[in-house]
């Protein structure tokens, strides 16, 4: 097999002799080019600390110290001992200055009275600043004590000498400075001979590692290549990892979009089943939620040729007795739930659906024939955001359908109220006109209910519309509808039923309130009646209002008749029917 990697060797041999070459080019440009600053920056450092030492020797040497400045004026003793500092150290003159420049003691005399008016003495040294400059001066210019024998070869040469002014400072002001000139030019040769060796011993270091480098680079180069070849691998799986997981990302935001806008619990457990079918392809799963009475788990969705039963118990699964996730088949001693296929070693997982601190039903995910445990057990996490994400939709769905029901529901008698009765007779009108099918209204009124009220108690009146709504309601079949518009009225809804047919039903609703009887305490209620009117569309109106009109005038017939009787609106007389009820009265009420 032909290696791949030939081609590439000349080109990084090429590679490798540029780096040399242009390491070995900035390593001699070092040498050449880097000592003159640095030196430059090492003897101002070196010689501003030494103008420190003398500065404080002078003001130390002096009788009266920084005053001197102030006054400007030298002791007999102050200029004997100035006069012999050139001669102790490596400066050849310095002089001392006034506050405002003058210079009132110079070594060489004749710049005593001369008055600096330089701008950086103001500038800079009068705030308190040292001043440096070195620059080169012939040598002629240098005091002559400085020369020596050995310096007589050195005739119309120059030297390089540093001049730095020390600011003299009282109680935090500027008083007076302090000039010192010095030779500079052996220490400048010494620094420099000393920094070019260091460059020159670290461009040779730095050749030598450069060229060790190229033989340890040339010798492991397959195995460079093979870690890249590795790393390469990782960042592929590392990037396949990051697309999984961007996709799951985006799955589960759309999950938990489309969940919080479904409108019942069938539409949100369809659209579970296909959103799991696609973020748990390798996974079989199904969901229960609680009944009402909060006995069972009823069986909702499943997916991925996964199947639920009608109904579960609690007891049933580990995961909701343990109340938390529970991993069947990853550990080495555990059980299998009462839910679960009989005869199955398949890993599966049992999440507790929970939403607001209350268990609302139970998500079960179980690994298809072939996949791995480990790939199972790596979907846990996955599977438990999903678990989350549905558990808050149907808590949300359940609060809503409850607001609604309590929207469109009699808080005292369980029925409707005005506004869904409105809204069910608008479209059941509707549908009537378009079909030509019947629809007939009963309006219903409980006899003197004023009376129970004043003469037992509302407790009571509330007693007797309870029973009365439940009469009602248990007439009802299909999509016949029972509401309470307010106070003791009440209006039936009958879909399908025309005027002779109403009109059998009203009167047997009259007669079961008839024969209901309602206990308070210890004692039974008078008897309740209801009067009943009776409207058909369309012959009675064609309009919802219209219909409801037309039911109550009839209503206000049968209490001018003389109450517990069916009137129909637009007959004088009408018939009543006996239709035969079971023997005995219903007992309706609350033991004392």
């Amino acid at each position: 097999m032909t290696d791949t990697r030939l081609p590439r060797r000349p080109r990084l041999n090429m590679l490798l002799v540029l780096f040399l070459g242009l390491a070995t080019a900035i390593a001699w440009l070092s040498v050449v080019y880097l000592p003159t600053p640095l030196v430059d920056r090492m003897m101002r450092e070196d010689i501003s600390h030494e103008a420190e030492n003398w500065r404080t020797r002078v003001l130390h040497a002096l009788e009266d110290g920084s005053l001197t400045f102030e006054r400007g004026q030298l002791s007999p003793a102050d200029i004997e001992w100035l006069e012999e500092v050139t001669t102790m150290s490596a400066i050849y003159r310095f002089k001392l200055f006034t506050a405002d420049g003058r210079v009132f003691w110079s070594s060489r005399p004749s710049d005593i009275g001369t008055i600096n008016e330089k701008p950086y003495f103001q500038d800079v040294v009068a705030l308190g600043q040292k001043y440096y400059k070195a620059e080169m001066k012939p040598m002629a210019e240098v005091d002559s004590h400085l020369h020596t024998e050995n310096d007589h070869h050195l005739s119309g040469d120059t030297l390089c000498v540093a001049e730095i002014y020390t600011p003299v400072m009282r109680d935090g002001r500027f008083v007076g400075a302090i000039e010192f000139y010095t030779d500079v030019t052996e220490m400048g040769h010494i620094f420099t001979e000393r920094l070019r060796n260091i460059f020159l011993a670290l461009s040779s270091i730095s050749l030598l590692l450069l060229l060790m480098t190229s033989v340890v680079i040339r010798r492991s180069g397959r195995t460079q290549v093979r870690m890249l070849r590795q790393r390469a691998l990782k960042e592929r799986e590392m990037m396949d990892d990051q697309m999984r997981l961007a996709r799951e990302v985006r799955l589960l935001g759309e999950l938990n979009e489309w969940l919080q806008s479904s409108r019942s619990l069938g539409e949100l457990f369809e659209m579970v089943g296909r959103f799991m079918s696609h973020i748990l392809p390798e996974s079989e799963g199904s969901v229960y939620v609680y009944s009402n009475s909060r006995d069972v788990l009823m069986g909702a969705a499943s997916w991925n040729g996964g199947h639920h039963c009608d109904h579960i118990r609690a007891e049933d699964c580990w995961g909701l007795r343990r109340g938390r996730t529970y991993s069947f088949g990853t550990s080495e001693v555990d059980f299998p739930c009462g839910h679960a296929e009989a005869q199955d070693d398949r890993p599966s997982f049992c999440f507790p659906v929970l939403a607001h601190g209350e268990t609302v039903g139970l998500l079960h995910l179980k690994a298809r024939p072939g996949l791995r445990v480990d790939a199972f057990r790596a979907s846990q996490k996955l599977a438990q955001m999903c678990a989350e994400q549905i558990s808050l939709a149907i808590a949300n769905v359940q609060m809503r359908d409850q607001l609604h029901d309590r929207s469109i529901r009699d808080p005292l008698t369980g029925l409707y109220n005005r506004r869904h009765l409105t809204d069910t007779l608008r479209r059941l009108l509707e549908r009537a006109g378009r079909e030509d099918r019947p629809l007939s209204i009963l309006s219903v009124d409980v006899d003197h209910f004023k009376r129970f009220n004043d003469t037992h108690g509302h407790d009571a009146g509330d007693m007797v519309l309870r029973a009365v709504g439940k009469v009602l309601e248990q007439a009802c079949d299909g999509d016949e509808t029972a509401c309470r518009m307010g106070g003791e009225e009440f209006m039936l809804l009958l879909p399908d039923l025309g005027r002779q047919a109403a009109a059998l039903r009203a009167e047997a609703l009259r007669q079961a309130v008839e024969r209901i009887s309602v206990r308070y305490g210890e004692k039974t209620l008078p008897r309740v009646t209801i009067s009943v009117g009776l409207a058909v569309h369309p012959e009675d109106g064609t309009m919802p209002q219209q219909l409801m009109k037309a039911a109550d005038d009839a209503l206000y017939d049968a209490k001018a008749r003389g109450r517990n009787q069916v009137a129909i609106a637009g007959e004088e007389a009408p018939e009543a029917e006996t239709i035969a009820l079971p023997e005995g009265p219903v007992q309706i009420g609350k033991a004392s």
